[in-house]
């Protein structure tokens, strides 16, 4: 009998348990169910939030960026090519003595103009006028020896009719004679190269232009031929040197001659283009392998001096006409790796995207190949801000000023 109730005691504990047990799990379910509605609860409410929010942010609405446009147009531009060029004198001598010397005087103004023949430089003539007068002693002499043979030669000739003297002697005569006017005439070249040589005691200018600087100082040696004194450039007119590429070339339609170039205009370092217009006077027949360029030369007028040799400038080169191209503010072409593009405005005011040929520059504009067509609105500010598919106000490019004063009343009266 203990044993059976010890027995039913043990159950009746078990029985206990399992329903303690179940009495916990229940209410750890009703727990979990709790927390799952007020979660839902949580998540709906910020949704509820946010999609006042949005709702509110879509009803006051962001508005499209104001950018500045250019309708394009097709038009008519020079076919031209422009390129680094250097000015140098049309013709340009190095002054050199022809004898050399002292060098007693300096008989020019430095970086002044000279004409052709005006004296520059005063060599010693001491020296060339003793020469000279030995030259001349020594004609003297010799016309005295000539006259000396033709009465020797006469004489004898009348006597060789009488035989007074044999024919042999006769001709002696004749020959020494001979002999004395060759020598005559050397001597007669001797005085004339002394004159020479004494008339290059002076050295002038050979040809009009402006004197360079003197290289030497008054009282030194200078040598014939040798010794550099200075130089004179002929600046009226004045040559322009430059070279094309391969691919400007091209742009012109392939390799230049005088008579394919129409105008050459001179651009100065200011940006001022000089007010005469040039021609090509020399075209090089090849290419320059090294280089691939093509040689160029121009000559432009310059009576009121205004260029000096030696000045770098732009060359601008034009050949004809290119017509139905565009052009576009440069500030308005982009560059990428695929090239060049610009953003334009469609009809509903988004931006696209269009890639570009682009060719030289006319002024401060883009010269358009292909890519655009006539009435597109291409964007010209702003253009950091844009992407593809955005909206945009646009407003003519003279309106820019106009544009962003009305922006801050708009603002303001938004408010």
């Amino acid at each position: 009998m203990a044993h059976k109730t010890a027995s039913h005691e043990q159950q009746k504990i078990q029985v206990a348990s399992m329903n303690g047990f179940g009495n916990r799990v229940k209410q750890s379910n009703i727990a979990s169910g709790m927390m799952l509605a007020l979660i839902s609860i949580f998540a709906v409410t910020i949704l509820a939030a946010c999609g006042k929010q949005e709702n509110a942010a879509q009803g006051q609405g962001m508005p499209p960026m104001p950018v500045s446009v250019v309708t394009i147009e097709p038009t008519s531009v020079p076919m031209s090519a422009e390129a680094v060029a250097q000015t140098e004198g049309a013709k340009e001598v190095e002054i050199r003595p022809r004898v050399g010397g002292i060098l007693l005087k300096k008989l020019f103004e430095e970086g002044a103009p000279i004409k052709a023949g005006q004296a520059m430089f005063l060599i010693d003539p001491v020296p060339y006028q003793i020469a000279l007068a030995n030259a001349k002693a020594q004609l003297a002499q010799q016309k005295a020896r000539l006259e000396q043979a033709q009465r020797e030669a006469q004489r004898l000739q009348s006597l060789v009719a009488t035989q007074s003297v044999s024919q042999r002697e006769a001709d002696n005569a004749r020959s020494d004679n001979a002999l004395a006017l060759a020598s005559l005439a050397q001597y007669e070249s001797a005085v004339r190269e002394a004159e020479l040589n004494l008339s290059y005691t002076t050295v002038t200018s050979p040809l009009s232009g402006v004197a360079g600087r003197f290289e030497l100082s008054e009282g030194a040696l200078v040598s014939a031929n040798t010794s550099l004194l200075s130089k004179v450039s002929q600046i009226s007119p004045i040559w322009v040197r430059f070279s094309l590429s391969d691919a400007e070339l091209a742009q012109l339609g392939g390799p230049l001659t005088q008579k394919v170039v129409k105008d050459v205009r001179l651009v100065m370092p200011n940006g001022e283009e000089y007010p005469q217009s040039g021609e090509l006077n020399f075209a090089a027949s090849g290419i320059d392998p090294q280089l691939g360029t093509q040689l160029l030369r121009a000559t432009f007028d310059n009576n009121d001096k205004r260029l000096l040799p030696g000045q770098f400038a732009r060359i601008r080169v034009i050949t004809g006409k290119r017509d139905g191209v565009f052009l576009v503010p440069q500030t308005a072409v982009l560059s990428s790796d695929q090239g060049k593009f610009v953003f334009i405005a469609n009809e509903k005011n988004e931006v696209v995207v269009k890639p570009i040929v682009a060719g030289n520059w006319v002024g401060k504009d883009w010269v358009i190949l292909s890519g655009l067509e006539a009435g597109d609105k291409v964007i010209v500010d702003n253009i950091i801000k844009l992407r593809p598919g955005a909206t945009v106000a646009p407003h003519p490019l003279a309106d820019a000023s106009t544009a962003t004063t009305a922006k801050p009343n708009e603002s303001a009266g938004s408010k």
